[in-house]
């Protein structure tokens, strides 16, 4: 479509708002607050099935990925490769080490 140039401006000046207007992104049956509901009774009004339930799967550790994509498990023992590491303690941090510290206001 061709248009001329004050038509397009005109078009186009349709979507801006005036100032101290907010847009509003979602509302109506799109609102957060009782989205679901709002979806489920359109579906119900259009005599649509309900979407099945998806199942969510845990997502992988790190090691697995990593042993997925390398071929190597960093479980594995690093110098005889068939023991497993184990993490026995946490060393905590060292009471001389000064923390930075955070702006809460």
């Amino acid at each position: 479509m061709t248009l001329d140039a004050e038509e397009f401006i005109r078009r186009f000046l349709l979507h801006v708002l005036p100032d101290g207007f907010q847009r509003i992104r979602y509302y109506g049956f799109l609102g957060n607050r009782y989205r679901e509901e709002k979806l489920a009774r359109c579906r119900e009004l259009l005599n649509m099935p309900a979407p099945e339930p998806q199942v969510l799967v845990a997502p992988k550790d790190y090691r697995d990925r990593c042993e997925e994509l390398t071929g190597t498990s960093l479980r594995a023992c690093p110098v005889c490769h068939e023991g497993h590491m184990v993490s026995v303690a946490t060393l905590p941090p060292h009471p001389n080490r000064q923390t930075a510290t955070t702006d809460t206001s």
